[in-house]
């Protein structure tokens, strides 16, 4: 008489690996709508978060209302002066924030690819967001870079040429937002290292007409911006003028 013998079935790897990708699938969903359209929501239609209190701000703020970056820089030009003399400085014009650059920049991170105008997350001064934002690649990697952003004040001086006030700030890597979960780069402490290779560079097009510091700017010398990364600094705000175009006073009526 023949013993029978009974199979026992076990879970192959097959099976397993397929339970892992669908997981993860569920996971990468979830992530997406909550970073990408939950969150943006809440804080688009969160009441007041907006709001400047100060007659004169020192750090923006971000779209919940959190502190962003502090401000350090300020320059006085026509719209046109400051992106001509940013683009012969080498800086480049930074994409709009949103999913698609959000994921092309972490996929030039992966890739080692260079990307001239990998996006900033929008930042927000006199309620509203950034009106320009500059990035300068730093090798063939998207994860460390110079950036800036600039916000058109209202100001004017005697030609009637606009003041733009900003915030430079270095990118030393690529990571999830501890706000939106959003992808984003973590910011380097020293911001006044920033500040200062900022007009060096600008320095360096011989398009800069006068520079001035303005010490005691912030009285706050550290804190933490909206991602949770530190920062500190001397407190002093870098100013300059750019050159004259014979077209500004046209330009900026």
């Amino acid at each position: 008489m023949e013993s029978s013998k009974k199979s026992v079935s076990h879970p192959s790897r097959f099976g397993r690996s397929n339970r892992l990708v669908e997981a993860f699938a569920v996971f990468l969903m979830f992530w997406l709508i909550a970073a990408y359209g939950v969150v943006p929501w809440l804080s688009k239609n969160y009441p007041g978060h907006h709001s400047v209190a100060e007659a004169r701000p020192r750090i923006t703020r971000t779209s919940d209302g959190h502190p962003g970056d502090p401000l350090n820089v300020a320059l006085t030009g026509s719209e046109t002066d400051l992106q001509e003399i940013m683009n012969a400085a080498n800086w480049y014009p930074a994409a709009a924030l949103g999913l698609k650059s959000d994921l092309k920049i972490a996929a030039d991170t992966v890739l080692s690819r260079p990307d001239d105008s990998a996006p900033v997350s929008s930042l927000y001064l006199f309620g509203r967001k950034e009106d320009l934002a500059f990035e300068q690649p730093v090798g063939d990697n998207p994860r460390h870079r110079h950036h800036v952003r600039f916000w058109k004040t209202g100001k004017v001086n005697q030609e009637g040429r606009s003041t733009w006030i900003g915030s430079a700030v270095y990118d030393k890597r690529v990571g999830l937002s501890r706000t939106t979960g959003q992808i984003t780069h973590v910011t380097a402490a020293d911001i006044d290292v920033e500040r200062d290779y900022l007009f060096k560079c600008l320095e360096q097009t011989g398009d800069l007409a006068e520079h001035s510091s303005e010490p005691g700017f912030h009285q706050q010398r550290e804190g933490v911006n909206g991602g949770g990364d530190p920062w500190y600094t001397d407190g002093a705000l870098w100013t300059g003028v750019i050159q004259m175009n014979t077209l500004d006073l046209s330009s900026e009526q």
